[in-house]
């Protein structure tokens, strides 16, 4: 047994694509971005390490005469005035005894903020050490520790560029999977709209539209193969079912709807008054029907029962209804008579409809005449009383008659 389950909603598979999607993205997005962080920095390290090592060499050799001339003015002249231009923080100028000879260091109001200086430590944990030489010969060592202000403002700026690019790139690949998802969507609605309309109203003639993804596209066409199969087993089903309910309500001699679609009608009829009140019941039998089947067989009598089925048809028009009820036994429902006087007047015409000789298939004929018992519908409030009523005077006209021989 299905069971709904209405506690908490389902999400929907638009939802639920549209959620995988942002957090791959996101997951995707955020290891790329720490990935490319980190390999970086270290590019920026490497460089940053290269760069000091050229400028510790450079200044080296601008201080290798202040050493051989032991000028130590002219050394912290050299150092204050490369210092000034950022190239490092602090430097320390040793003779070839590794004695202080000259020294220079960044005011304290111009140090870098913390965070440079936490970058320019990570690094350079250690100052850089470069040998002076004069003629070949070591005259004294320079050390100089990193001021990576231009480091670390482009550091930053590289991480933040690094950043917008990745969000940048997250949104577009957002849009791009959005796109793909909503055709993988859009096709997944369509199938299921048509399986729900299928299942819910049996509406077999839907189909799926043709979709853009050739595997969506190929089991629609499956799908849509598989509902004209069924739609052609639903139509020969109600063409079947169609033919047993009419085998189940007609006469198959004749042709007229038989005794059980007459108690389906008259119950319905007489549970209207409105209808009841403009109707009428006649029943009616054949008279010596079973002189003709003992004389000439009963493939005669069927002759006869079809020609009577034929002339009730033509009597009662689009009008009235007429039945078989079995044997020889007929009845018509009267449709749109007021009184009496009318129905009484219908059965005279109805008694000249049959007054004509029947033709039988032998080359004979034979004349046959019916007995018609008649029952007012606005009198009578049950269908037993109706039937009833009609009975007993169908039975009072036959036995009045005269009897005759085929």
């Amino acid at each position: 047994m299905n069971k709904e389950f209405t506690s908490a909603p389902r999400p929907t598979f638009k939802r639920t694509l549209r959620r995988i999607s942002i957090i791959s993205v996101l997951i995707t997005m955020t290891l790329v971005w720490l990935l490319l962080s980190i390999a970086s920095v270290f590019t920026l390290k490497q460089y940053a390490q290269r760069n000091l090592e050229l400028t510790s060499a450079t200044v080296s050799r601008s201080l290798e005469a202040t050493l051989v001339f032991n000028d130590t003015a002219a050394a912290h002249e050299a150092l204050a005035t490369l210092g000034k231009q950022g190239q490092f923080s602090s430097a320390i100028l040793l003779d070839r005894h590794d004695n202080p000879f000259a020294a220079w260091s960044m005011e304290p109001d111009v140090q870098a903020d913390p965070l440079s200086q936490l970058v320019s430590q990570w690094l350079f944990p250690q100052p850089i050490r470069q040998r002076v030489w004069h003629n070949n010969l070591p005259i004294g060592e320079l050390r100089l520790t990193a001021r990576d202000s231009l480091i670390s403002h482009f550091l930053w700026t590289s991480l933040a560029v690094l950043t917008g690019c990745i969000l940048f790139a997250s949104l577009v690949a957002l849009a791009i999977t959005r796109t793909l998802h909503n055709g993988v969507v859009t096709a997944l609605q369509n199938i299921t709209e048509v399986v729900h309309d299928v299942r819910t109203n049996r509406n077999f003639s839907r189909r799926v539209p043709e979709e853009r993804i050739d595997e969506f596209h190929r089991f629609g066409q499956d799908f849509n193969s598989l509902l004209d199969e069924m739609e052609e087993w639903q139509r020969k089903l109600q063409a079947k079912n169609a033919q047993l309910l009419r085998t189940a309500m007609h006469d198959p001699l004749t042709g007229l709807a038989n005794r059980a679609a007459f108690r389906t009608r008259i119950s319905a009829l007489m549970s209207d008054a409105s209808s009841r009140a403009n109707a009428a019941l006649l029943f009616l039998d054949c008279d010596d029907f079973k002189l003709i089947n003992d004389t000439w067989g009963h493939a005669a009598g069927d002759d006869v029962l079809i020609e009577v089925a034929r002339r009730m048809v033509e009597f009662s028009g689009g009008r009235h209804q007429p039945y078989r009820l079995g044997g020889d036994e007929f009845a018509i429902i009267l449709y749109g008579v007021h009184s009496e006087y009318e129905v009484l007047r219908l059965c005279a015409a109805l008694k000249q409809q049959f007054s004509p000789s029947y033709e039988l298939q032998n080359g004979l004929s034979t004349r046959m005449s019916l007995s018609i018992g008649f029952a007012l519908g606005w009198e009578h409030h049950s269908v037993e009383a109706l039937l009833d009523q009609a009975d007993r005077n169908m039975y009072l006209v036959k036995h009045q008659r005269p009897r005759n021989s085929a």
